[in-house]
């Protein structure tokens, strides 16, 4: 089964290191970084007039590939975050700034 997260780390650092532990996996993970929080404002030649504000918050989107549910006789299937990432999970009300081959963040969430 697919699933999406979306995550939030305080720092580059820390989000690396739970990358790294899935190093040997097939899941899809994308860095986004300081993403844009509110956009930045320019004149008619480019000029800055106010800088674009970043999150303080290091994002990170992983597309999750064959997670095994929690409950696999269950009717309805549910799926939990891999151990250690549900306390950086973020939701978003859409897709966000970053989606999956068109794949719906809503959809396929947690």
């Amino acid at each position: 089964m697919r699933k999406i997260g979306k995550y939030e780390f305080t720092n580059k650092t820390t989000a690396q290191s739970k990358i790294n532990a899935f190093a040997e996996t097939n899941h899809i993970f994308i860095e986004l970084g300081n993403i844009v929080i509110t956009p930045g404002d320019y004149d008619e030649e480019g000029n800055e007039i106010s800088a674009p504000v970043l999150s303080e918050m290091y994002h990170v989107d992983v597309l999750w590939k064959g997670l095994e549910p929690i409950d696999p006789e269950a009717e309805t299937l549910q799926y939990t975050h891999p151990e250690g990432w549900a306390d950086y999970a973020a939701d978003v009300n859409d897709n966000g700034v970053h989606s999956f081959m068109g794949l719906d963040y809503q959809q396929y969430k947690f």
